[in-house]
């Protein structure tokens, strides 16, 4: 996520005491960044199934251009280990069960296990029902929020998904406003594959970017686009690190009041229905990253005419991508194309990571005790 992220207070002060190596990138391949994450999150947590999963997931999102919901979030999510906030051992609860309608429990617990027990369920209804309605409250960082789209539209469902978060402060500012009154709040709707085209996923933050967009670009020694942060006085900036400092700046919303509308609906139907909450002030916890939301899952073929859809999506499709790219562009991309293009490019040539970000990594292993031998996998490139 889900674009659904933020930063615990250590976290914070890490980022401030990281020395920007500007430049330097490192590939790293995938086997070798998954065992090193689940090396990590296996001595903070002790829990070895919940470690593989969240690892694999985490990579996942670097492979496919997500670096902001990557392994990037690890020390955020041991800093919530450490301070309680995060129960690597926490099982769902049903806290209602009405047919297609599901509302469950996470219990704080790590968000790529809950996720996937939650929709895994919302899907068996879905089957039966023709449609789901999941609210899922209290779960710790979702991850990206794809991942849950792409799992129900991969099982023959439309999905759409409306998340919030709530953490320790409130990171992007409504339109009109100068400071921060709520979070990244991201959006997705995911699109079973047609016979002609791949999976429709979009998965977006409703600030204009992610705020793990605004850690990386601070790691890495770069600016972010302009309009997408303004500083503590409300005026725009490019400097990232307005994020990470007190007073802080905010992020903006995309699209200016359409992003807004849109991240207020994550908050009403992800956070308040759910009974999780909206975002407020009495809400905020140190190291906590907690997120809700609302799934719902559409069966294609309810009025017997998937057949019908597809190929309708399909002519669709093919119209819009007909278009003569625009300057500077080679083609045009439908929602999914970019991840799916970049996933092949890092599976072969590995994940780049900036230097900062390998830091926090290393000094997160070194202090949960991860052997040296697994550590020094960082610095290595067996392609």
């Amino acid at each position: 996520m889900f674009a659904t992220e933020g930063l615990g207070s250590n976290s914070s002060e890490n980022l401030q005491a990281t020395p920007i190596k500007k430049g330097l990138i490192m590939r790293i391949p995938v086997h070798t960044l998954t065992a090193v994450a689940t090396a990590i999150l296996l001595h903070a947590g002790r829990n070895q199934a919940a470690a593989e999963r969240v690892s694999s997931r985490l990579v996942s999102a670097n492979v496919t251009g997500h670096d902001s919901h990557g392994v990037g979030m690890i020390p955020a999510y041991v800093d919530g280990i450490r301070s309680g906030q995060l129960l690597p051992n926490a099982e769902i609860e049903i806290v209602n069960d009405k047919g297609p309608f599901l509302l469950i429990d996470g219990g704080r617990g790590f968000g790529h296990v809950i996720a996937d027990q939650a929709m895994e369920m919302a899907i068996e209804r879905a089957k039966t029902s023709h449609f789901a309605v999941l609210s899922l409250r209290n779960s710790f960082h979702l991850g990206r929020l794809g991942d849950w789209g792409e799992m129900a539209s991969m099982a023959g469902f439309i999905c759409i998904i409306y998340a919030n978060v709530q953490s320790e402060r409130p990171l992007v500012a409504p339109y009109g406003g100068s400071d921060a009154r709520f979070v990244t709040n991201p959006y997705c709707t995911a699109i079973p594959a047609t016979e002609k085209n791949p999976m429709f996923i979009l998965d977006m933050a409703t600030s204009t970017i992610a705020m793990g967009k605004a850690r990386v670009a601070k790691l890495s020694g770069k600016q972010v686009p302009v309009g997408s942060v303004i500083d503590p006085q409300g005026n725009p900036t490019t400097d990232p690190s307005v994020m990470f400092q007190e007073p802080a700046g905010s992020l903006t919303t995309f699209g200016q009041h359409k992003g807004f509308g849109l991240a207020l609906l994550g908050d009403i139907l992800g956070g308040a229905f759910s009974g999780g909450g909206a975002y407020l002030p009495e809400r905020e916890v140190s190291d906590r990253i907690i997120n809700n939301m609302m799934a719902i899952l559409i069966d294609p073929d309810v009025f017997g005419e998937a057949k019908e859809f597809g190929i309708d999506v399909d002519r669709y499709i093919d119209w819009v991508k007909a278009s003569p790219p625009a300057e500077g562009f080679g083609s045009v991309l439908m929602p999914g194309d970019p991840e799916r293009l970049c996933a092949m490019d890092r599976r072969k040539n590995g994940i780049p990571l900036d230097s900062g970000t390998v830091e926090q990594l290393i000094a997160t292993a070194t202090s949960v005790n991860v052997p040296e031998e697994i550590i020094s996998m960082l610095s290595s490139n067996d392609f």
